[in-house]
C-alpha cells in the first residue's frame, strides 16, 4: 500500500522503486492486490444493494443482499484473476528480452499498474452507467500512463522499445478489461434474475 501515493504523485521514481524491491506475488496479493480490488467490490456492494442501478431509463434495479453478496465473491474473483492474466501476458511479451523478469515480477508488476483501475471503483457508491463509464475510462488512460512510465524502467529497455511494448501490453489489457467488464454488467446489471 506504500507505494498507491507514489504511483499518482511521482510515478516514474515510484516504479523504480517498485523495480529495486523482490516482491514476492504472496506479499504482494495480501499487502496490495487483495486491499485495493476489494474497493470496488465494497462499493459496488453498496450501491447496488442500497441505492440501485440508474441506467438513465427511470428504472433503479437494487440486488437483494443475498444477491449482491453472491455477485460480489464472482466480482472480486474475477478482479483478481484479471491481475493474474496480465501480469502472464507481459512476462509472455517480454520472452525475447535478454533480461525477462519472472513471472512473479510481472505479476507483481501488473498488480500496480492496476491500482487506478481499483480506485476508480469507489464511484460504485453511486451507481450511474454514464458516471461509472466517464472514471473507468479516466482511469484506464491513467493505467496506460503508467505502463508507459514503467515498461522502459521494469524491463530495462529504452522509451521507444517501451511505448511499443506498452501499446500492446494496454491493447491485450483493453481486451482483458472489456471482457471483465461485460461480465461485470451482466453480474451486477442483470445477475439479480440468475440467483
Amino acid at each position: 500500500m506504500n507505494h498507491v501515493w507514489g504511483l499518482f504523485s511521482h510515478p516514474d521514481r515510484e516504479m523504480q522503486s517498485i523495480r529495486r524491491e523482490n516482491e514476492t506475488v504472496s506479499h504482494h496479493y495480501t499487502h496490495h492486490v487483495l486491499l485495493m480490488a476489494a474497493i470496488p467490490v465494497v462499493c459496488a456492494f453498496i450501491g447496488t444493494t442500497q441505492i440501485g442501478w440508474d441506467f438513465d431509463d427511470g428504472n433503479i434495479v437494487r440486488l437483494s443482499l443475498g444477491t449482491g453478496f453472491a455477485l460480489a465473491i464472482l466480482f472480486y474473483a474475477l478482479m483478481l484473476a484479471g491481475v493474474a492474466v496480465m501480469g502472464r501476458v507481459i512476462w509472455w511479451m517480454a520472452r525475447s528480452l535478454p533480461q525477462r523478469p519472472s513471472l512473479a515480477r510481472c505479476m507483481v508488476f501488473a498488480g500496480y499498474v492496476a491500482t487506478p483501475l481499483f480506485l476508480s471503483g469507489i464511484v460504485a457508491l453511486y451507481p450511474v452507467v454514464w458516471l461509472c463509464a466517464l472514471v473507468g475510462t479516466m482511469a484506464l488512460f491513467y493505467t496506460g500512463y503508467l505502463l508507459y512510465v514503467g515498461i522502459p524502467t521494469f524491463l530495462n529497455i529504452n522509451r521507444e522499445e517501451g511505448l511499443n511494448f506498452s501499446g500492446s501490453t494496454l491493447a491485450i489489457g483493453v481486451l482483458v478489461l472489456e471482457v471483465l467488464l461485460a461480465l461485470t454488467v451482466v453480474l451486477w446489471g442483470y445477475g439479480y434474475r440468475l440467483f
